[in-house]
């Protein structure tokens, strides 16, 4: 690309087009849309590793309290 294409490229030219509709697909509901990214996962494991360290934060606290209590 050069300069020109860059510091032209605002997309003047397509901005004010009408959305796309297609005639062949119907739209897909929101919650249709949203299960398609509900089984996804980054990170695997993740979830799990949060839960433990939040139990050994939460047995710590119960250890230092009862030290304190005795």
């Amino acid at each position: 690309m050069n300069e020109k294409n860059i510091t032209e490229n605002d997309y003047s030219d397509i901005i004010d087009l009408p959305h796309h509709v297609s005639s062949a697909h119907p739209r897909m509901s929101m919650l249709a849309r949203a299960a398609q990214f509900a089984p996804f996962a980054a990170l695997n494991g993740h979830g799990d590793a949060i839960r433990q360290t939040e139990q050994q934060h939460v047995d710590s606290f119960n250890v230092d309290a009862a030290d304190e209590s005795s």
